[in-house]
This record gives structure tokens, sequence and C-alpha cells, in this order.
């Protein structure tokens, strides 16, 4: 047996207009924002997704239920906190994580590394832990046609 865990983490939210997009914290200058009961940060979700998965603690939805109003509008860097104390809580320690946004517009690769500094610091580990990258989907699906957004993260945990 090892010590070592992985986890997927998928969210998806849709763009509308009057919001603010954030994505790994980072306010990104766009047309619209995603829609949601928090921030609706897709990545930031994705990504804690992954790391509850990688320890067996559930999901977001689980954690965070959009029934509740204590959510409504919090910073999903707010919510990573939390789950990076439930890990710590439970004995593990991140070794890494990768993400890819799935986006066709706007481009975020000037915001990459402000978003792994963002997660890096939430989490308590070194950016060089953290891999951000986008792609879009050639205008096919509902992300490429600017509908809306979507984020996988795939996390690595060590049980301490």
């Amino acid at each position: 047996m090892t010590n070592l865990r992985v986890g997927h983490g998928y969210d998806v939210h849709r763009l509308v207009s009057g919001r603010k997009l954030i994505l790994g914290g980072v306010e990104i200058p766009y047309e619209k924002g995603l829609d949601g009961h928090s921030d609706a940060d897709v990545l930031t979700h994705a990504v804690m997704d992954a790391l509850l998965g990688a320890c067996g603690l559930g999901d977001i939805g689980r954690h965070f239920p959009d029934s509740d109003e204590r959510y409504r509008g919090i910073s999903s860097l707010l919510l990573l906190d939390h789950v990076a104390a439930l890990l710590r809580q439970q004995g593990y320690g991140v070794v890494n994580v990768d993400v890819t946004l799935i986006a066709q517009a706007p481009k975020v690769g000037p915001y990459r590394q402000q978003m792994a500094d963002n997660l890096a610091t939430h989490m308590g580990i070194s950016p060089e832990q953290i891999n951000v990258k986008a792609t879009t989907e050639e205008h096919l699906g509902f992300t490429g046609s600017g509908e809306g957004m979507a984020c996988h993260a795939v996390a690595l945990v060590e049980k301490l």
C-alpha cells in the first residue's frame, strides 16, 4: 500500500452578464462572469473537488450546499481554506495539483501565475506544486460557443 491518493475534480458554470469573472481567485476583465451561488470560481471549485475526492471526503456540494445562504457570493478561496484545513485534520498533505480550464474566451495566460499563487497560498503549499493550463474547444459545444466554462483538476495527496 502507498500513502499517495489521487482525486479528480470537474466543475462547470454558465457565463452571464452582470457578474464578475473570477478564476483561481483572480478577477479577470471580461464582458461576462460565471453564474453560481458563490463567486462561481469554476477553477477553484474543480480544485476543491479534486482534493476532497482524493481524501474520500465527498464533494463541494456536500460541504458548501447552494441551499445555505452563508455561501451566497462567498469567495471560493475562503472555501478552499476550509478544504485545506479539513485535509490537514485528516492527516493529508498536497503533493501537487494540475488544472485545465476549458473556455473559448477570454485568454487567461497572463493570469495563470497569479491563479497558481492564490491557490498555493490558500492550500499552504508552494506555487511550484500547482500547474494551471487553459484550452479552447475550437468553438465546439457550450464552452466553445461562449455559453459557459468548465474546468478539470487532478490532485495528488499524501497521507502524512
